[in-house]
């Protein structure tokens, strides 16, 4: 039986992205502009589409591949995280990241087999984007947030991994700030300037892969026993099809696939000076996130910028108005300022969104569709480590491999249903209002 999957949402301009503005202008795009065929598609130019389109080459060195991203490559929601690959349990949802025994340790497995293979592509090719192993701070503004760091800590414990405490003078040393009353260090998180890191991954793919940007899918339909992929200016036809597309894959109305859109928001300061740096005072280089999920995520970065990330907002139609980065920037710079007083004149420079996929049961979606095609969709909060396996495993399935974690995935949940619009539209953003609420001070 013939298929046809139409694409309807595609990276819309959703704030300028200091990730990407902070680097040197990149290559001219090369873009679908004729006929082309290939053995395999990969779609979707971020982590795990390249990941994928990778691993693909590395297993199949004779194959022709070809990697197609909507936008440019790093410019979008891959380039646009707060740059964390975070290897231990990390669900959103809860209160305080973690679940059962069994699924923390199974998520640890997961996002380090992510986390070693990009790291071992970045130390062979020696990308430059600011590959950190440092570790990441959990830090509590008050009792409420001790409680979540002490509850994780005992989950750590429970799973045999290592952690260390810092009390209020600890953690101001690192970070230069007193607003934080004390912290947990995970050492196994690594952090990264995350768009020059795509932006060097599409760069050293290996020959056999062709890499096309500002080349959106607008539907995928079958030829015989190839695919036919359709673009503005030209089409590509292949036997195989992987579709990378996370946030984008979600589906309302008809037949909804679980998968929620979720927008959250960062802004970043410019460089600061040499008396400011010193005004600061602490660490050059460190990475936070809240104790409470919903609360703020804070980068220092070697380049002498801040980066400050909060606020959510739930988006089905994946694009923000102006109305949505004005009040992100307002709260962006209450939460800098409550942060840093003694940088009242460093300027927020850059503010933008980017929309996470998240499902109601830390759900996602791996392996082959009905239609033949086959996909990696789901990160639910973690794009980097999780997008990264997930990418790699993929590759790996559909050449027809198997082992522990590809079977790990194919037997994980599928994403819940979701209620109906608007009453999902409704119940989504109140949920999102709650816990922002009660986050409270570590907004």
């Amino acid at each position: 039986m013939a298929s046809k999957l139409e694409f309807a949402r595609f990276p819309a301009p959703d704030g300028v992205n200091g990730w990407w503005e902070s680097l040197p202008p990149p290559k001219a795009a090369v873009a679908v502009t004729s006929e082309r065929r290939y053995d395999w598609v990969v779609v979707g130019g971020g982590i795990t589409g390249l990941c994928a389109a990778r691993r693909l080459a590395e297993l199949a060195p004779d194959a022709s591949i070809a990697l197609v991203e909507a936008d440019r490559i790093g410019r979008t929601t891959a380039g646009r995280n707060s740059g964390f690959f975070v290897d231990l349990p990390h669900d959103i949802s809860s209160e305080s990241y973690s679940r059962s025994v069994e699924a923390d340790k199974a998520d640890v497995r997961f996002q380090r087999h992510g986390i070693d293979y990009v790291r071992s592509v970045v130390k062979q090719h020696q990308i430059d984007c600011d590959w950190r192993d440092d570790g990441k701070f959990h830090a509590s503004v008050n009792r409420k947030g001790h409680a979540a760091l002490a509850h994780f800590a005992e989950g750590l414990e429970r799973i045999g991994e290592a952690f260390e405490w810092l009390d209020e003078a600890a953690i101001a040393k690192v970070t230069g700030t007193n607003f934080y009353q004390g912290a947990l260090l995970t050492p196994g998180c690594s952090t990264v300037q995350p768009a020059a890191l795509m932006r060097g991954l599409a760069a050293t793919l290996p020959a056999n892969v062709q890499v096309f940007e500002l080349s959106a899918v607008k539907r995928i339909e079958d030829e015989g026993q190839s695919k036919v992929l359709t673009f503005a200016a030209g089409k590509i036809v292949a036997r195989r099809v992987i579709l990378c597309t996370n946030a984008y894959a979600a589906t309302f109305g008809g037949h909804p696939n679980g998968l929620l859109p979720v927008y959250t928001f960062a802004s970043m300061t410019r460089v600061m000076n040499a008396d400011e740096v010193k005004r600061l005072g602490g660490t050059r280089s460190w990475s936070l996130i809240p104790a409470d999920p919903m609360g703020s995520t804070v980068r220092r970065l070697i380049t002498d910028r801040i980066c400050v990330r909060n606020h959510f907002a739930f988006r089905p139609n994946l694009e923000v108005s102006q109305g949505d980065l004005a009040k992100a920037k307002s709260l962006h710079q209450r939460s800098f300022d409550r942060r840093f007083p003694m940088l009242k004149d460093v300027e927020l420079e850059y503010t933008w969104g980017g929309p996470l996929c998240l499902s109601a049961n830390n759900g996602a979606l791996f392996g082959r569709r009905a239609d033949g095609v086959f996909e990696a969709v789901g990160c639910n909060g973690l794009g980097l480590s999780r997008g990264s396996a997930s990418g790699k495993l993929i590759a790996e399935y559909a050449l027809g491999q198997s082992n522990d974690l590809v079977r790990q995935l194919l037997n994980q949940p599928q994403p819940r249903s979701l209620p109906v619009r608007p009453i999902a539209d409704v119940a989504v953003s109140a949920a999102i209002w709650v816990k922002e609420f009660s986050a409270g001070a570590e907004l």
